[in-house]
């Protein structure tokens, strides 16, 4: 339900905005429904000349700057022209559950656009948003234009139930119908708005407009007007209001002549009440003492007290007259200021505005001598600073952590660069934070200047890519950065931070991207523990490590049970020298597995898609930030995936000689290379007969490495002797035997042998005569029930000769 009261005012603002933008603005939404109406023909011969017609009114409504779905529909239609009208056929059958029809009409478009894919339809685009327009344009008196921000915007402000989520979702769109459902009754039952569009409608030329029975395009009109326009001016209306205290409370009655003149005396105006002045100024006249902290220094209580004695002192000298508070702190401050609370995205909770007549004092006044920041008063020992990268012309993906880069004070013309005093100012030592500008707009890396300026250039190193960069967006809505000299005026290459700011956006950049720890030594994790923990000699061991290191990528295949991915995981340790699972990323491939998982690729995001990188990106990024270590990407099931769809560039990078190598990604255009302290493990189960053999082009470039059941290995001998169980032995024994048909058999041979991790509980006490004939019964009896589905006397011997090392018990 929606909270009537609050919508009274809603209506009562849209009755004066109507008239004004009604004609050639608004009026699109009631004649795109019409004109749809005039040229839709679901059977019409050309498809998609018929749906450019029917929807070329539709102005923003389809098409956008980041999302193309009416676009992808022509393309659809011109690739397959029945396909594409059968999915709409479906989207429109009324006699079809809502939800239903949505999820096949989106299941329809991808399995078009993978289907004839020609390399750019890297999206189908067709969201709820989108989708929500087609039906409306089909029943525009029954369904309602779905648009998250707005109806986010109408929940917020009428208290809506049940608000939307931004995460694409058909019941996001069905709560959006409810919320709109309410807006038309609500907006029906007000005769003079009713009147007012009607006559709107009909003075127009004949057939020009829907005639809008129900009121749904009004509904949606209304939520438009909420959204875009009530909003702001209530925001307007808030900005210009609700300062405390008010004239009629309290004025201290000084004027700006009295604040000049008071402004030249020492005895009030101290040095640090006089850095106070100038960082109010500065920050525009307005702010939370935090967001003072963060720009300039000290901390907020430095702000707090100097305005505090400041007051006094000001009320001692001229004898104004005090806010009549019981507070101390009310008393004295609404000499300076006025404030308010501040929002809930601000850091701090109140904001002091300096009072107008004392704001123009301090304008006049000549304040060049007075420091703002609190490293003015000092030599600082480190500066910190915003550095511009141009991907046009350089990328901090193309450098590598530790690689020292120069930038030059002189652009190619021989012209000083933007801010050219950043530049003499930048030392050895200070710290950068590096972004990445249009089209990446993200902060992307950490540096440090290492070599202060030589007249021509400056030098700077690379200290650590973000595994999760930063968007422009999220900093840009922080107000704590809102006078951070990039924010300020953004064209040059090198801004200054300060410390606060610096560290304001450290800990943003930390919240995604926590800085490597390293583990104790008391996690070491030796080639010793290896041989004891994996059943494997300690020659195939040696060959195993040795392959790993020169090929970089490794398969462990072998039949199943025989511990591939307990091995992998053991194996990186025994290299690391460490338990460091930090430097281990695991993943397991699947049929529906793709670049956009691995790589990079656009995920819904509310009502649009943004880009967002894989895990093997982000984790390419992580190794890069630690040169001297390495790293190991394990792959479980490698080869149940579509391999060269996987991995796509990524099968030239990967391999050894190519490490290092960089490459430019179809995605984002930014360069790429992996790592090569990165080591990549697969995983692959001979006996799975559903898959085709592995991709050549991916064989070449791994060595692939048999992990054999190891019941005569030492190990696992050591482990049968320690359990001394007869019965454990005699099934030991048992399927011994068993491997060795299954290796002679010719319909398997020895990918289908029986591993022998089977038989070893993390807890070897677990291993008792009931969870041995569970083993049988559950996992050993089925597959051999695969194996020998056509051969059932074979099936029965085997079934008889397992269960027969139980009979005794």
């Amino acid at each position: 339900m929606i909270d009537l009261a609050k919508l009274e005012p809603v209506l009562g603002g849209y009755q004066t905005y109507f008239p004004k933008h009604w004609p050639h603005v608004e009026d699109f939404k009631w004649e795109a429904a019409q004109h749809f109406h005039d040229h839709w023909n679901i059977d019409a011969a050309d498809f998609g000349e018929m749906f450019k017609e029917a929807t070329a009114k539709v102005f923003s409504l389809l098409d956008t700057g980041y999302a193309y779905p009416r676009a992808m529909i022509l393309n659809f239609a011109a690739a397959d022209c029945e396909a594409t009208r059968a999915m709409f056929r479906s989207l429109f059958d009324e006699s079809t559950e809502l939800s239903q029809r949505i999820i096949a009409f989106q299941a329809a478009t991808e399995e078009i656009r993978t289907k004839y894919n020609d390399g750019s339809w890297n999206n189908h685009y067709q969201n709820t948003s989108a989708i929500s327009v087609y039906l409306w344009l089909r029943y525009p008196d029954q369904y309602y234009i779905y648009r998250y921000s707005v109806a986010r915007d109408i929940s917020d402000a009428l208290n809506f139930d049940a608000p939307p989520k931004r995460d694409g979702s058909v019941e996001s769109l069905l709560n959006s119908y409810r919320l709109y459902d309410e807006l038309r009754v609500a907006l029906s039952q007000n005769a003079a708005i009713t009147q007012m569009i009607r006559s709107a409608i009909e003075a127009a030329p004949a057939g020009k407009y829907w005639p809008d029975t129900h009121w749904n395009i009004a509904a949606i009109d209304l939520g438009f007007y909420l959204s875009r326009f009530y909003l702001a001016e209530q925001k307007t209306s808030q900005i210009q209001a609700g300062w405390f205290p008010a004239e009629s409370e309290y004025d201290p009655g000084i004027t700006t002549a009295q604040w000049s003149a008071l402004l030249q005396d020492t005895s009030v105006f101290t040095s640090e009440a006089l850095r106070v002045m100038k960082c109010m100024l500065d920050y525009g006249g307005q702010a939370t003492c935090k967001q003072l902290a963060i720009k300039y220094g000290e901390t907020s209580n430095f702000y707090i007290s100097n305005s505090y004695h400041l007051a006094q002192r000001v009320a001692e000298k001229t004898g104004c007259r005090c806010m009549p508070r019981d507070s101390e702190n009310m008393r004295w401050w609404p000499i300076l200021y006025v404030g308010k609370n501040a929002s809930t995205k601000a850091d701090g909770t109140y904001i002091w505005r300096l009072r107008d007549e004392l704001l123009q004092a301090l304008k006049k006044a000549d304040l060049s001598k007075v420091p703002a920041a609190a490293a003015a008063c000092e030599a600082p020992s480190r500066h910190y600073w915003w550095l511009t990268a141009n991907p046009k012309i350089w990328s901090y993906s193309s450098l590598r952590v530790g690689e020292e880069q120069t930038y030059t004070l002189y652009n190619d013309n021989g012209n000083k660069r933007r801010i050219f005093q950043n530049f003499l100012d930048a030392k050895a030592g200070d710290l950068v934070i590096g972004y990445e500008a249009n089209p990446v707009k993200r902060v992307v890396a950490l540096a440090k200047i290492t070599q202060e300026s030589n007249g021509k250039e400056i030098y700077f190193e690379k200290t650590e890519s973000l595994t999760s960069p930063i968007d422009y967006a999220v900093l840009k809505a922080f107000p704590e950065l809102e006078k951070m000299e990039f924010f300020v005026q953004p064209n040059g290459s090198l801004f200054k931070l300060s410390e606060g700011e610096y560290n304001f956006i450290l800990d943003l950049i930390r919240d995604e991207n926590p800085a490597p720890v390293r583990q104790a030594s008391a996690d070491s994790y030796t080639r010793v523990d290896f041989l004891h923990d994996v059943f494997l000699s300690e020659q195939r061991y040696e060959v195993l490590v040795s392959l790993l290191r020169r090929k970089k990528n490794v398969i462990l295949q072998g039949a199943p049970g025989v511990g591939k991915t307990y091995a992998a995981k053991r194996l990186a340790y025994s290299i690391m020298g460490q338990a460091d699972s930090s430097r281990v990323e695991f993943v397991q491939f699947h049929q529906n597995y793709s670049y956009e998982d691995i790589m990079l690729g656009y995920r819904p995001d509310g009502s649009s898609f943004k880009l967002t990188e894989g895990v093997f990106y982000r984790f390419c990024q992580k190794a890069s930030n630690d040169p001297d270590r390495e790293y190991f990407f394990l792959i479980d099931e490698i080869n149940r995936g579509n391999l060269s769809k996987i991995f796509g560039e990524l099968m030239m990078l990967i391999e050894s000689d190519h490490r290092g190598e960089k490459i430019t990604l179809a995605y984002n255009g930014m360069p790429f290379y992996v790592p090569e302290n990165l080591y990549i493990i697969g995983m692959m189960n001979t006996a799975d007969r559903s898959l085709a053999m592995i991709d050549y082009a991916l064989r070449r470039r791994f060595s692939f490495f048999e992990i054999e059941p190891a019941f005569t290995s030492d190990g696992f001998q050591k482990y049968q002797s320690a359990l001394d169980n007869e019965t454990f032995n005699a099934l030991v024994e048992q399927i011994k035997a068993l491997n060795r048909e299954i290796t002679t058999d010719a319909s398997l041979g020895p990918g289908f042998r029986v591993g022998h991790s089977y038989f070893c509980p993390a807890d070897p006490a677990a291993c008792t005569t009931d969870w041995m004939r569970s083993v049988v019964e559950f996992d050993l009896l089925p597959t051999l029930a695969e194996y020998w589905f056509d051969a059932p006397d074979k099936l029965h011997r085997w079934e008889k000769n397992l269960r027969g090392v139980f009979n005794d018990d």
